[in-house]
């Protein structure tokens, strides 16, 4: 059962907002958000926050700077994910562009697994560039106890940056940037990883100012030309929009919509069939993100990376094809699995249950937390999808719903059951794990217990949060363009009003997406309801979103149902 509520909005604070010139319909909404003055939702660069407030990034700037004037060799270990990817190629072209000499590498989830372990610091050792003096990880690192002092025995210096939380123990490493480090003060804590590694270079680009490093033989490059990759990580890793992240989203699509992006954004672009021009967190997230991820999931990473790295059309093109059919083979795999699982669950009454948890021997690991994610949605449970890993491991991944923070509940499972988990970490919403498949039901009844425990009888059901009714003078281009120009995601949601209309006339599209034309009094509006696979009654009470359809060269406004129930 859905129950839908409509945020509640001062009406005194949204007049303020439109006094202070915002329009009426995006003040009404950026008040049901919280925002109370215009300088919140104010994108321009001079209102990030500054560098020198994280903890650490000073330490960083200097062992940057001193390794660039003696020539040492770097590396950064990445992350397989949109986040690490684009974090790994603003480093290397950030550093690349101050002169240093630079490699990456990124470890294999099926071999390696995540993050700086000791046995990626080893193959960082032997790389084909030779030794690194430097090692700097992206989006991963603050867990790596044992890979930092792997590095330090084989003679390697060791930078973290890094957004995830840490455990009780940090690495010892030569510094660490990470804004939810202990003791740092740093506001924005939700930054994600690309969104420090852009901090850092930031800071290093200071360091080197006040070096006198740039002159007429090298030129002091503009950083915020790396800003269309900071807006794409930040919105494929789905870290909260503050209004230090909405700045850096704002900024990089503003580059994106003028065409000022790097060569394997624009052939991503081409390929997902976008506009940049009217580029919004959507297209980087549903339409871009994936294609990235897709590399990481059933292959390498590397490929990913090299897309956003290179400055050759020709060859980012070649790159953004291949990622494409990544993607494709992922869908089909992940639509087998969902098939799977809905076997797993039929007869399960998962009213009864806090949790969910899912195996089957012929899952994908790289595609087990799509999945985890599709069933957290379907039924509104914390999900745990697994895979199988090494010999006699199984690799878990999590998602969770508002009430049950995974991470937490997953600590709360190993301090109970201390032998049960092998390794886990992650956020709030997502979090992964590794135990052994012979501990499986061990799991499963120990992460119930955890959930139950954790969650409210009203957190257990599903809530959907609307901005109520749309006035019927709002159903127009203007204002679905409006909407579609500024920055949702994460903690700052999309826009999702509700309403009640009559049903003119619904049709089956490919017998799973129901074609609708609704009727509002006088006005009469077409709709499209994703995945319905069944046809509805005469009086619905739907959630929608306001949409611009582009069929034959026209662009009409469309809504698209997320929610509907005859009434």
């Amino acid at each position: 059962m859905t129950r839908i509520v409509s945020r509640s909005v001062s009406p005194r604070t949204s007049w303020v907002l439109e006094q202070a010139g915002i329009p009426p319909l995006l003040a009404r909404l950026y008040a049901a958000r919280g925002i109370r003055s215009r300088e919140e939702v104010d994108t321009q660069l001079e209102g990030l926050l500054p560098p020198d407030q994280l903890k650490g990034i000073a330490s960083a700037a200097t062992l940057l700077a001193d390794a660039l004037s003696q020539q040492q060799r770097l590396l950064i270990v990445a992350d397989y994910d949109c986040d690490g990817a684009t974090a790994c190629a603003v480093g290397l072209r950030a550093l690349r562009s101050f002169g240093a000499r630079v490699d990456y590498l990124v470890p294999n989830r099926f071999e390696t697994g995540y993050g700086l372990s000791p046995e990626v610091v080893r193959l960082a050792a032997d790389h084909a560039g030779g030794k690194p003096d430097l090692i700097i990880t992206v989006d991963n690192g603050i867990a790596s106890i044992e890979g930092v002092a792997e590095a330090s025995r084989l003679g390697m210096t060791t930078l973290i940056t890094d957004h995830h939380l840490p455990g009780d123990q940090l690495p010892a490493a030569a510094a660490i940037v990470n804004p939810n480090q202990p003791g740092c003060t740093f506001p924005s804590k939700a930054m994600a990883g690309v969104g420090v590694m852009f901090y850092v270079m930031l800071a290093l680009r200071a360091e080197l100012r006040r070096r006198g490093w740039f002159g007429p033989a090298r030129r002091e490059p503009n950083l915020a030309a790396l800003l269309d990759l900071v807006a794409l990580g930040t919105v494929a890793d789905v870290v909260a929009l503050d209004r230090n992240n909405r700045i850096l989203v704002a900024q990089g699509l503003a580059r994106i919509r003028e065409g000022r992006m790097q060569p394997g954004l624009a052939a991503l672009f081409r390929m997902a069939g976008r506009d940049p021009a009217r580029a919004g967190t959507f297209d980087l997230g549903f339409a871009l993100g994936p294609r990235l991820n897709a590399a990481g999931r059933l292959a390498d990473m590397s490929l990913g990376i090299e897309c956003l790295a290179t400055d050759d059309e020709a060859r980012a093109m070649n790159i953004v094809q291949e990622l494409d059919a990544f993607n494709r083979e992922r869908r089909e795999i992940e639509s087998t699995m969902r098939e799977d699982a809905e076997i797993l669950l039929d007869g399960l009454d998962a009213e009864e249950r806090a949790s969910l948890t899912l195996f089957d021997p012929a899952w994908h690991q790289g595609v087990i937390g799509i999945l985890a994610g599709r069933v957290k949605e379907k039924f509104h449970r914390p999900t745990f999808a697994f895979a199988r890993g090494q010999e006699g491991e199984l690799k878990g991944s999590g998602r969770s719903i508002p009430g049950l923070h995974l991470r937490d509940a997953l600590d709360q499972v190993s301090k109970r059951h201390p032998d049960l988990l092998l390794r886990f970490g992650g956020h709030a919403a997502a979090a992964g794990l590794t135990l052994r498949e012979a501990d499986l039901a061990r799991f499963e009844a120990a992460f119930e217990e955890a959930a139950q425990g954790l969650l409210a009888p009203s957190d257990r059901q599903r809530t959907l949060e609307t901005d109520g009714p749309l006035e019927s003078g709002y159903f127009s281009l203007e204002s679905a363009r409006l909407i579609q120009q500024a920055v949702w995601g994460q903690g700052f949601p999309q826009p999702l009003f509700s309403d009640r209309f009559e049903v003119e006339s619904q049709r089956l599209l490919k017998e799973k997406h129901l074609k609708l034309t609704l009727r509002k009094g006088g006005s009469r509006i077409d709709a499209i309801w994703f995945n319905a696979c069944a046809t509805t009654g005469t009086q619905v009470e739907a959630a929608f979103r306001l949409d611009i359809n582009e069929y034959g060269g026209r662009q009409s406004v469309q809504l698209i149902v997320e929610h509907c129930v005859t009434v």
